[in-house]
């Protein structure tokens, strides 16, 4: 077979239509081979015949759609100088579009002998490691249009691919768990049902189910354990592992946007799942290990590790900053997705060592006209020192507000001293975002997320119960901010469960009446429950996939959000655009937004400072929203009082007069057992009104 120079861009495997240019970055490489598969799993080993700019490439006429391949990378293999080049190993292309097979963890995958690990291990790992796969590019988009919700209006669902539609009874059994059943249409009438506008999908680049796991006969459920940064992962895809995952994954997407829905992908950038030093060969690795990775200084054979995992990505590197940018373009340009979330991002920062707003990754991504138009969502904290990072990341960014998360928990479980700080996060975190120039939804609220407790069992467990892990309930957050209304685990007392149920509405009305943009855990629209695991990484099974028969005992839980989030669609004043000022609106004697006791006095220093107060009253001046919108056009909305009461015993509210109306309709009633109870109360100006024990009343303004 005859292999012609080619191009050295664009990086990876490109077919043209004629045959496909391969093309690797390696400066360590002494010279690259390129190894091809048949069916059979025949081998075919050709040099690549040209290096340009450090870049390895070949061009192989008639070679096209559905071609296996890998490559050998042959140089110096010296571990305590930090190079790890052993052309036994045969490695994945970091810039694959597609990856067929698993790893299996034969001892040949690592380049070090078990027995002696100073000595290297010359075994091929041929056999035992997943093919890169070259793909076609082309696909009938039609007249595909991202969506392109402004933030304001934006409500995120966090799903995981298989773990939402993997026991659906309404999907066909074949496709349940992939790219194809989250856009079945009853999935998609189920997210306009509950009002969501994006679909925030945890890690679908191709991610290696990690050894240990493997060993214990589980698997990386999350998929925090990428090995191909442009590949969707093949085990979500119903069609085929040969491309056909690429396929299926873009009508996903098309499916999703002719519903009106975005799709934000999880990404992890940060580290591959080539673990720390004693991890395997599987590409990065072999390819050019100093180049891709944060290597202990005075000590390259250990890794400089701030993600927990073993390693972290080299972010001064300018050619691991290209794959990142590359990758990221890739999947805006190619697969047609509308925003990303990264995870531990304040690796990404780390240029050197300390997180840097100014660090080169920021920069690239603020000039970029594609990456910087999508929706940049950043988990803003590793596990690094300094990594704690909320509120500091550039204005371009949002943040998944993990001090939002907190402070409400705390308020609703009846911490001391919550009061002021709930005000805050529920205004939108000005403390955080307004200093450098951020709107409120640059705040990303979320009370449940994947990592952590479901909205139903934050409240219904004290403590965590990990057991199932393997890991003697060691593993996941101690530290839950839980209160499981005075029984551990699932009861029949029926005071309890409505207990329950009511904290349930109080934290999903707080989440979506705050301002920002509220995003809410799959399933806990329908009480999914993981019996007390909090951290179900490897339960690839029934106690972390949704429970779809929960979901007829659930029906009014489901109907409840439904309602708040057609309440905040309807109400420009729940998803301002600006951060209040407190001060008259413009043509009315009213504030924009106004702060008052049960009694219906002001709050005071003295009433924001008593460590006891549960409880507080917001009005919100509908007059205030005089701004324009996301179209330009100029807005005003109802005026609306919002009660929280976070005391154990009722009490009662008085409605001040503000001159806004004379009579209030209750919309909301978290005490309500079903939600249309509260449709026709109502209660004038200068009245009061019971609010019961641990709920929030709704009051609109009447015309």
């Amino acid at each position: 077979m005859k292999i012609w120079p080619g191009t050295p861009y664009p990086l990876g495997a490109t077919y043209d239509g004629s045959g496909t240019n391969f093309a690797l970055f390696s400066e360590l490489a002494q010279a690259v081979e390129l190894c091809l598969f048949d069916d059979d799993g025949a081998e075919t080993r050709l040099w690549m015949p040209e290096r340009d700019a450090l870049v390895w490439h070949g061009y192989l006429p008639n070679v096209g759609q559905g071609q296996r391949y890998g490559y050998r990378v042959h140089g110096p293999y010296d571990p305590a100088r930090g190079q790890r080049c052993n052309p036994a190993k045969l490695l994945l292309d970091p810039y694959a579009k597609a990856i067929e097979g698993d790893v299996d963890w034969d001892p040949s995958c690592f380049s070090y002998r078990f027995d002696a690990p100073d000595k290297i291990n010359d075994s091929d790992s041929a056999p035992h490691m997943p093919r890169s796969v070259v793909i076609s590019p082309f696909f009938n988009w039609d007249n595909d249009r991202h969506p392109r919700t402004p933030y304001n209006e934006t409500v995120i669902y966090e799903a995981h691919v298989r773990g939402l539609t993997q026991t659906h009874p309404g999907i066909p059994a074949d496709i349940r768990g992939t790219y194809a059943a989250l856009a079945h249409p009853i999935m998609i009438e189920h997210y306009q049902r509950i009002g969501v506008t994006a679909i925030e999908l945890m890690p679908v680049h191709q991610f290696v189910h990690d050894s240990h796991l493997a060993d214990r006969g589980m698997r990386n459920y999350w998929g925090y354990n990428t090995i191909g940064f442009f590949a969707p992962h093949n085990d979500y895809a119903a069609a085929g592992q040969r491309g056909q995952q690429v396929q299926e994954f873009k009508a996903m997407v098309k499916a999703l946007h002719e519903a009106g829905l975005e799709v934000i992908l999880d990404v992890v950038y940060n580290h591959t799942a080539e673990g720390n030093h004693m991890g395997p060969t599987l590409s990065f690795r072999g390819i050019d290990n100093p180049s891709y990775y944060r290597l202990v200084d005075g000590d390259p054979e250990h890794y400089y590790d701030t993600t927990g995992t073993g390693n972290t990505l080299l972010m001064r590197h300018p050619h691991v900053l290209q794959l990142i940018m590359d990758s990221l373009r890739y999947w805006v340009l190619d697969m047609h997705v509308d925003g990303f979330r990264f995870d531990l991002a304040s690796t990404l920062a780390r240029q050197f060592h300390e997180v840097d707003r100014l660090s080169a990754f920021f920069d690239l991504v603020q000039q970029d006209p594609i990456v910087s138009q999508v929706k940049l969502i950043a988990e803003p904290w590793d596990v690094g020192e300094g990594g704690y990072n909320v509120g500091g990341f550039p204005p371009l960014w949002t943040e998944w507000n993990g001090k939002y998360r907190d402070t409400v928990r705390d308020y609703w479980r009846g911490e001391q001293a919550t009061l002021a700080e709930f005000a805050s996060r529920l205004t939108g975190s000005a403390d955080l975002y307004e200093q450098d120039g951020r709107r409120p939804f640059a705040s990303i609220n979320f009370v449940t997320a994947h990592d952590g407790f479901t909205l139903h069992d934050l409240v219904s467990y004290n403590e965590k119960h990990n057991e199932d892990n393997g890991e003697d309930n060691n593993d996941g957050e101690s530290h839950n901010r839980s209160w499981n209304c005075g029984v551990e685990g699932e009861t029949d007392d029926l005071d309890v469960i409505a207990l329950r149920e009511q904290q349930k509405r109080n934290f999903l009305t707080t989440l979506f009446l705050s301002q920002g943009v509220p995003m809410m855990l799959h399933g806990d629209e329908i009480g999914r429950t993981q019996r007390g695991n909090n951290n179900v990484y490897a339960q690839d099974n029934e106690l972390a996939w949704v429970d779809w028969d929960r979901a007829r005992d659930y029906e009014f839980l489901t109907s409840f959000v439904s309602r708040l989030t057609k309440l905040r669609s309807e109400h420009p004043v729940f998803r301002r655009r600006r951060f209040f000022r407190g001060h008259p609106v413009k043509g009315t004697p009213l504030e924009d937004i106004g702060w008052f006791t049960p009694s219906g006095e002001q709050m005071s220093d003295d009433d924001w400072d008593s460590g006891f107060a549960k409880s507080v009253s917001v009005f919100l001046n509908g007059e205030g929203i005089r701004e324009p919108d996301a179209r330009g056009e100029r807005v005003t909305d109802s005026s609306f009082f919002l009660l929280f009461n976070g005391h154990h015993e009722s009490i009662s509210f008085t409605v001040p007069d503000l001159g806004a109306a004379d009579r209030w309709h209750v919309v909301i009633d978290t005490h309500a057992p079903m939600v249309d109870d509260a449709d026709e109360r109502s209660v004038k100006t200068g009245e009061a009104i019971e609010v019961q024990a641990r709920s929030v009343l709704v009051l609109r303004q009447a015309f």
